[in-house]
């Protein structure tokens, strides 16, 4: 597979502060949900406690970002679409719970959100990332993205598989409140070492690396694959001739 990704990624700005607003959502939120929500929690364990660990899952709700915080035995960082923090009381909210804006989308936006993750695990955080790129709608589990692989070999840091169990029925699409009769399930794998796949510059090595996390997150959700990428239908002739070709999805 042949790369377009730079070998090296520029300096990037120094890792977001969360401040008061994170720290009282620490406090207050996950106590609240776990109270809430009862969620069964296996394998915290598994869990490094303190240096840079990318949390790895699958995607079936919009209530998983808030799961896998809550399940978490530390604090945990995610990305959510710019268009979340535009107005106070959401803003508010999507930073308690770790969230940091990033403007989503394909090519260079998704090397940029690559590069925030990049800088709060040079800063020895936690980061959570979904390699199937967006919720699966039927329940299966999609092919992943090798842009969270690229992530882990170029800051060696490790990949903690996640399986998240029931969130799409706590919260399905479409769904403007979640249930609270719903129990969930998350459950962490043991870390992976990427590294024996080579260098994050090899597409290679990417390809390798993003199977071996799918197959660890499939171990843990026990969902049916789908043998496929999870994408949008194409708009126009253009997106369609290059979902059909070969290339990289990040």
């Amino acid at each position: 597979m042949s790369s377009d990704l730079p070998a090296e990624t520029p300096a990037a700005a120094p890792p977001q502060q969360m401040g008061a607003a994170y720290g009282l959502g620490r406090f207050l939120i996950a106590p609240l949900a776990r109270a809430v929500y009862r969620p069964h929690v296996e394998g915290r364990e598994n869990v490094p406690r303190t240096g840079p660990v990318i949390f790895a899952s699958n995607h079936l709700s919009f209530i998983d970002s808030i799961a896998i915080p809550v399940a978490a035995p530390r604090p945990v960082h995610f990305l959510a679409k710019s268009a979340y923090f535009e107005k106070w009381a959401s803003r508010q909210f999507f930073t308690a719970i770790g969230a940091i804006a990033v403007e989503r989308g394909a090519g260079q936006k998704a090397l940029d959100a690559l590069d925030q993750q990049r800088v709060l695990l040079e800063d020895g955080r936690a980061v959570a990332l979904y390699p199937e790129g967006t919720r699966s709608l039927d329940g299966r589990l999609y092919k992943g993205r090798t842009g969270v692989a690229f992530l882990a070999l170029q800051t060696g840091a490790p990949v903690v598989p996640v399986g998240l169990i029931g969130t799409d029925k706590a919260m399905p699409v479409g769904a403007k409140f979640p249930s609270t009769s719903e129990r969930i399930t998350v459950r962490f794998g043991e870390p992976l070492d990427l590294s024996p796949h080579g260098p994050a510059t090899s597409g290679r090595a990417r390809r390798g690396a993003t199977d071996e996390i799918m197959a660890a997150i499939h171990a843990l959700s026990g969902q049916e694959l789908a043998n496929a990428y999870n994408e949008a239908p194409a708009q126009n002739p253009i997106e369609r001739i290059k979902q059909v070709l070969p290339h990289e999805r990040l």
